[in-house]
C-alpha cells in the first residue's frame, strides 16, 4: 500500500533536498551564541548588533548556499538574508526562541511570540524547525509539557501544510556538561530514546534533526579521537550509530553541533560504514565558524573571501560524503515511488 503523503509536504520536502532526494541543509539561524561569539572576537568591551547579525548571515547564505539544498534562517536576524540564497535553494524557518530560561527547571522551550507557522510561511518559509531540549528521564511533568509543545506544532504545521523538521537536543542536568566523558557515554541512550518518542505519528514530526549518537571526541581509534578518556572503541560507535537510526520511523538528518568540519565528516563516514539510512544533513558551524573572527575584526568583505576559499571547501567536503553516504528521504516510505500525494483535508492556508 503506497503512502500518503500532502501535497504541502510533500513540496516542502523537496524544495528542502537536492535532485537526489538528500537534505544538504545549510543552519544559520543561530541568535545568541553568535552574537556572543562575534563580540568576544573583539576587543574587550565590544558588543554585536542586529545589523551585524544580518552582514553575517547574509553573506553566508550568498557565498554558501549555492551548495546547499536548503537554509534554516531564524525570523529575527536572518530574513534579510533570504533573498540572497541561490535560485532553487529550499527555506527552512527556526520557530523557537534561541535559548532557555536557566533558572527554571527543565529546559523549557517556548515559540517567538510574534511568529505562528502561518506567518513563517508567508514571509517564505518551505519548512519549520522547532530545537528542543529533552532528557527522556526526566520528571514526567517536565516531558508532559515538551510532548504537547511538540504536539501543537505538528498540528500547526499539518494546518499549514507544511514540513516540521524536530531537533531534539539530549541532556541530564544531573550528569552534567553534555560535553563531557560521563555525558558521552550515556549519549547514546538517551539519542535512542528521544528519536523513539518523536518518531511517533501523534507529533506529525515529517524530519528529525538528530545528534550523532556519541561524542566524537571519546572515540578510541579515530582521528577524532582526543584521548583525555574514551566512552567507546569505534566499534562500539558504528553499533550506536546503527542502533539510534533503526529506531526512526521518520527520516533522519545529522547535525554538527559545533564540532570541526573534519570531526564532522568523519562521523558520517562512520554512521555511513555502519550502514545508516540517513537522509543528509544540517551543518551550521562546521562550516562557517571560523569565519566569525574574520567577520568581527576585518568586516563582511573579508568573510566574503573568507567564505569563498574555506567555507565553500568545508561544505564541498561535507557534501563529498553524502554523495556515498546518504540516502534518499523517500526512502524510509519505500521509495519515490511508493509516496501517494494527495491534497491536504482541511489546510488553512
Amino acid at each position: 500500500m503506497k503512502v500518503k503523503i500532502t501535497q504541502g509536504k510533500f513540496e516542502g520536502m523537496s524544495a528542502c533536498a537536492n535532485e537526489r532526494g538528500i537534505i544538504a541543509a545549510l543552519a544559520v539561524d543561530h541568535r545568541g551564541n553568535l552574537l556572543q561569539a562575534i563580540a568576544s572576537s573583539r576587543v574587550p568591551g565590544s558588543h554585536a548588533t542586529a545589523a551585524d547579525m544580518l552582514a553575517f548571515k547574509t553573506m553566508v547564505t550568498k557565498v554558501l548556499a549555492p551548495y546547499a539544498s536548503a537554509i534554516l534562517l531564524d525570523p529575527e536576524y536572518g530574513l534579510g538574508a533570504i533573498s540572497s540564497r541561490a535560485p532553487g535553494t529550499g527555506v527552512m524557518l527556526a520557530y523557537e526562541k534561541s535559548g532557555y530560561e536557566a533558572n527554571t527547571k527543565g529546559r523549557l522551550p517556548d515559540l517567538l511570540p510574534e511568529w505562528s507557522v502561518r506567518r513563517l510561511v508567508e514571509v517564505g518559509a518551505q519548512a519549520i524547525k522547532i530545537l528542543l531540549y529533552y532528557n527522556p528521564f526526566d520528571e514526567e511533568q517536565i516531558n508532559i509539557v515538551k510532548q504537547a509543545y511538540v504536539e501543537r506544532i505538528g498540528a500547526e504545521c499539518i494546518a499549514l501544510d507544511v514540513p516540521f523538521f524536530l531537533e531534539p537536543l539530549v541532556y541530564d542536568d544531573a550528569i552534567g556538561d553534555e560535553k563531557g566523558l560521563a555525558f558521552a557515554r550515556k549519549k547514546p541512550e538517551y539519542v535512542v530514546c528521544a528519536i523513539v518518542e518523536f518518531s511517533k505519528s501523534r507529533y506529525s514530526v515529517d524530519v528529525l534533526k538528530v545528534e550523532m549518537p556519541v561524542n566524537p571526541s571519546f572515540v578510541a581509534g579515530t582521528r577524532a579521537f582526543t584521548g583525555e578518556g574514551t566512552a567507546y572503541s569505534r566499534q562500539e560507535a558504528i553499533e550506536h550509530f546503527r542502533t539510534t537510526a533503526s529506531a526512526a520511523s521518520r527520516p533522519i538528518i545529522y547535525l554538527s553541533a559545533g564540532a570541526s568540519d573534519e570531526m564532522f565528516c568523519e562521523m558520517l563516514e562512520l554512521a555511513a560504514e555502519a550502514g545508516v539510512k540517513f537522509s543528509g544533513v544540517l551543518c551550521g558551524r562546521a562550516t562557517w565558524k571560523e569565519g566569525i573572527p574574520v567577520y568581527a575584526s576585518e568586516g563582511v568583505e573579508a568573510l566574503g573571501h573568507w567564505l569563498t576559499d574555506r567555507g565553500v571547501e568545508n561544505i564541498q567536503a561535507v557534501n563529498r560524503v553524502l554523495e556515498f553516504a546518504a540516502t534518499p528521504w523517500w526512502d524510509v516510505y519505500g521509495g519515490k515511488d511508493n509516496i501517494e500525494v494527495i491534497k491536504p483535508a482541511n489546510a488553512a492556508y
